[in-house]
């Protein structure tokens, strides 16, 4: 990996992450996707852009027995991911597999219960892509554009899993077009103010149907927390829709 390595905290310190001191780090977001999924022990969870692993460490912890596959582009980020599983003696029930979703994911994975994705926030023909060339594939579309992300997400879930994707609050219909094209348009939308940020929960539906739940907001007029949502990024809390 270029450069140095942080070791940062998430959930109050229940899960310790190294990450790269520059490029692309992880924010909020992934605490909240890994929140949000409502997930038993014993059920299988694929998480599409896995990153250094931060998602599946947090469901890990806030759902024991349950087991997380990362699939991640960059082998730099996924071999950070898998020494953070060790780092957290997660490595039994945390496992990544470097792979770009341009392609069908890998036939032995199987099917799984759920299916949780940050994919890259901004469209490649809008983007002004940063120069750190691992932040830039993070956070831009390249070789698996959204459309063929949530394609590869809804196969992989079981008939009756669910689907449960963070992204940009203006591209809400983008997300709902795709979803009922696929079958999957049975849909809630979490608000996350004042971020410009959805969370999206989705199922098989032969009908589309759409559903806002409450919004919640992330901070205080002061820019502190708002104790719903350091119940949630601070002491592993759920994110219930």
């Amino acid at each position: 990996m270029e450069g140095t390595l942080t070791e940062d905290a998430l959930l109050g310190g229940r899960v310790q992450l190294l990450q790269p001191a520059r490029g692309y780090r992880v924010a909020v977001d992934a605490v909240l996707l890994a929140a949000a999924v409502d997930a038993a022990p014993g059920q299988r969870i694929l998480d599409l852009g896995a990153g250094v692993g931060a998602v599946g460490l947090c469901l890990a912890v806030r759902i024991p027995g349950c087991s997380v596959v990362g699939i991640e582009l960059q082998g730099a980020l996924a071999e950070l991911a898998e020494r953070n599983a060790n780092l957290n003696g997660m490595a039994d029930r945390v496992r990544t597999v470097i792979h770009d979703l341009a392609t069908p994911l890998p036939a032995d994975l199987g099917r799984f219960d759920h299916v949780v994705t940050n994919p890259p926030y901004l469209a490649a023909a809008v983007a002004d892509p940063s120069p750190h060339p691992s932040k830039a594939l993070a956070t831009v579309e390249s070789s698996a554009d959204l459309a063929r992300w949530l394609t590869v997400a809804t196969t992989a879930a079981e008939p009756a899993g669910t689907l449960l994707i963070i992204h940009r609050s203006d591209r809400l219909d983008e997300i709902f077009g795709h979803l009922d094209r696929l079958g999957w348009g049975d849909v809630t939308v979490k608000r996350l103010p004042p971020a410009a940020r959805v969370l999206v929960r989705a199922r098989r539906a032969d009908r589309p149907t759409r559903r806002d739940t409450p919004p919640l907001t992330l901070h205080r007029p002061d820019g502190r927390y708002t104790d719903e949502a350091e119940a949630i990024l601070r002491h592993a809390g759920p994110l219930a829709f």
